[in-house]
């Protein structure tokens, strides 16, 4: 069995799950007292980081483990929840690339996570451009209608 424990929980003016427009919030990450201030060290030195979190106010009852319409929008293909990136996943992780805005001690300023307050932050890694693809990425076309207004 897998267990996990917060680094580090998000804070932000999100009270609840929302689809659209998260592209103004901040959101401010806050070390557990477990872990040691210095594990910051020269983050800032980066400009993007990885944050993978816990989506902990999904209902058990809603994860899917096979196909669905995304955003239960029926019109959208009936697609896989590995092939979307709904909330409602089998092991409930969310991951998001955001910008860095400030670190102040055990304190970490973002710019465009998508998670509501009091989320668990599960890691962060700094974004290297090494790791992007160097390919060209592809998507299928109903992903475009339904992130038209996701990071208002």
């Amino acid at each position: 069995m897998i267990s996990l424990n917060p680094i580090g929980f998000a804070y932000n003016e999100r009270r609840e799950m929302e689809d659209d427009n998260w592209g103004g919030i901040v959101t401010k990450i806050i070390l557990e007292p477990s872990v040691s201030e210095d594990s910051l060290n020269e983050i800032e030195s980066f400009s993007h980081l990885d944050i993978i979190f816990y989506f902990h106010k999904v209902n058990q009852k809603r994860i899917s483990t096979g196909a669905r319409h995304p955003r239960n929008d029926e019109s959208l293909p009936k697609v896989g929840i590995f092939a979307q990136r709904g909330k409602n996943r089998p092991n409930q992780l969310g991951h998001t690339t955001v910008r860095i805005m400030k670190r102040e001690g055990r304190e970490l300023s973002v710019i465009g996570l998508d998670c509501i307050n009091e989320t668990p932050i599960l890691d962060i890694k700094p974004v290297m451009k090494e790791f992007l693809p160097s390919e060209p990425i592809f998507q299928p076309n109903w992903t475009k209608d339904i992130m038209k207004n996701y990071w208002n």
